[in-house]
């Protein structure tokens, strides 16, 4: 059980001790009763160590921009050479950008998304879970599309809660990287965000382990936290299964797509 699947963070939803110890009460009984492994935890600030039989799971980070700034600040605060003159490159070529939830665009993402999660050696969410995600956030959720002669290049997909836009999933052509795409598309979802008044972008969660995701989302001017989730587990508890992905990872490298999606749609019942 985790609270909540596919959600980077979610605090508790307590307001007292008395709230949250009532919480705790209802997973012990839920762990035993329902013969779960563990029940996974994943709050943003709230130290759990004082409860009891909590243990840390795994630790991570995630990045959040300031956005109180204004636009012109917060683009000198951007790294020069990798931000600001990607951001400038992308504009010289005159990169044609869509947004939206159709069908279309959605299709459009999902090319690009595939062929991110093959080069990192694991196998992509199905279309069907995008497409639930459409129709349950509604105008919540964006699909942002970069195009270069009429083919998409590079491809992200926000989240808008409350004062933050959350950047989701991503994904892009490695041929055109250095035509500045992914750098552009955040641009433009930053734009829109102070338009409308967003207090904060939250660039996600980054496994300590990729340096390379964490320097790319540092050089936005973003603050850095840790992020540690927390589990209660059984006496038989055992690992999430992390690491037959990993054990797997060459071989998803080199399925064609649609065998590579179905395998995506399968496997992604399983892990949250």
């Amino acid at each position: 059980m985790v609270s909540l699947p596919f959600a980077d963070h979610c605090e508790l939803l307590a307001d007292s001790a008395t709230e949250r110890n009532e919480i705790f009460s209802f997973l012990q009984l839920a762990l035993r009763m329902e013969k779960l492994k563990y029940i996974e935890i994943r709050p943003l600030s709230t130290d759990l160590l004082g409860e009891p039989a909590v243990q840390k799971s795994n630790s991570s980070c995630f990045h959040v921009l300031d956005l109180r700034p204004t636009l012109e600040d917060l683009f000198r605060r951007f790294q020069k050479h990798s931000i600001q003159r990607k951001i400038r490159r992308a504009e010289r070529e005159a990169l044609f950008y869509e947004d939206g939830r159709s069908e279309t665009l959605l299709k459009e993402f999902y090319r690009l998304f595939v062929l991110t999660r093959r080069r990192h050696n694991v196998p992509p969410q199905p279309i069907a879970w995008f497409q639930n995600l459409v129709t349950c956030l509604g105008d919540r959720l964006k699909v942002r599309v970069a195009s270069r002669g009429g083919r998409p290049i590079g491809s992200i997909l926000t989240l808008r809660y409350g004062d933050a836009m959350v950047y989701k999933y991503g994904g892009s052509d490695a041929s055109a990287h250095n035509l500045g795409t992914m750098p552009f598309l955040f641009w433009k979802a930053i734009q829109e965000a102070k338009v409308d008044g967003v207090q904060q972008f939250d660039f996600g969660r980054s496994d300590y382990d990729n340096a390379g995701l964490m320097t790319f989302k540092d050089r936005w001017g973003s603050q850095r936290m840790d992020l540690t989730y927390w589990r209660l587990p059984s006496q038989s508890a055992s690992g999430c299964g992390q690491w037959k992905l990993k054990v797997a990872g060459p071989i998803f490298a080199r399925m064609p797509d649609r065998l590579l999606a179905a395998c995506g749609r399968i496997l992604y019942r399983h892990i949250g």
